[in-house]
């Protein structure tokens, strides 16, 4: 059996985050590997993997925010609203100026009402945005309320159109963004306002709440790629609750630990690490008393 941990892997242009996952399956011999999240294939960066009894870990991943750096073509719109798509409309970008773009930018960034791109992988009566889009239904989908807590243009680069005449702009970017937010539709989104049009040409997630794409595995390496284990993962989003062997022992049979709570410094959740090291599970706090919100199987001490 593969060892319980979370996997952190940097995904390559040009394949799935399914793909992805069943390479990694392939690697560490276990059919038991879940996702936190996927990458669009074009994408690159960071995927969470759970393996094993550390699947269940990745409820608690799943929201958290996320960081990504993405270049951003002003003057011309597609109808996914990055580069895979055709491209549906052409305009001159090179009379913006640095200050309309910033102003731009700017809009963007806080709390947002946005619509997700048509091509998403949103369910909508049971099938994807983009299986319906692809078949030429029409798909309406709803606005969802987005945090964009950072939306910084780095770099800036004016591109001649050629035989079109005029030009288009490419903007480098990192944003920091609450779970749910679609990068494409912030491209979409600033092209739209400038009144030039826009789509997203390039994209990598970097983050994701601690975890950070400089410790993933490369594709070709996951066989060799060290896990990270339960209780540090856990540790790592939720906080640490150091418990005894006995509190251990009555957390993994459903007991309460009477008059806990005070060790907790809010109302939870929290990971529970036995004095072995091991991820007891995740605890929360119920009036004066600490109870288990979610077991893990018991591991071999780390």
């Amino acid at each position: 059996m593969a060892t319980a941990g979370l996997l952190l892997v940097d995904k390559p242009g040009g394949i799935t985050s399914h793909d992805a996952v069943a390479r990694a399956r392939r690697a560490l011999g276990t059919r038991k590997i879940g996702h936190a999240g996927t990458l669009d294939p074009m994408a690159t960066g960071l995927l969470v993997l759970g393996v094993e009894g550390a699947t269940r870990l990745l409820a608690f991943v799943v929201g958290l925010d996320k960081t990504y750096q993405a270049t951003i073509r002003l003057g011309a719109a597609t109808v996914t609203d990055d580069a895979d798509g055709e491209i549906v409309s052409m305009t001159d970008a090179s009379s913006l100026d640095a200050s309309t773009i910033a102003a731009g930018v700017a809009a963007l960034t806080g709390r947002l009402s946005q619509v997700p791109s048509t091509y998403s992988a949103i369910k909508v009566d049971g099938r994807r945005a983009y299986d319906l889009a692809r078949a030429g239904e029409e798909v309406k989908l709803k606005a969802r309320e987005v945090t964009v807590s950072r939306f910084e243009v780095v770099a800036e680069r004016r591109v001649a159109r050629g035989d079109a005449g005029g030009g288009v702009v490419d903007l480098d970017v990192e944003v920091d963004c609450s779970s749910g937010t679609y990068i494409r539709s912030l491209a979409r989104d600033l092209g739209a306002a400038l009144g030039v049009g826009g789509h997203l040409t390039a994209l990598r997630r970097t983050r994701i709440g601690p975890f950070d794409v400089a410790d993933a595995a490369n594709i070709d390496a996951l066989a060799e790629a060290a896990l990270l284990a339960p209780a540090a993962a856990a540790t790592a989003v939720l906080g640490r609750f150091d418990v005894s062997a006995d509190e251990a022992r009555d957390l993994r049979h459903g007991k309460r630990l009477p008059d806990a709570a005070a060790r907790l410094p809010g109302a939870g959740p929290m990971a529970a690490v036995d004095p072995d090291g091991a991820l007891v599970g995740i605890v929360e706090r119920r009036g004066d008393d600490v109870k288990s919100a979610m077991n893990m199987p018991e591991e071999a001490p780390r």
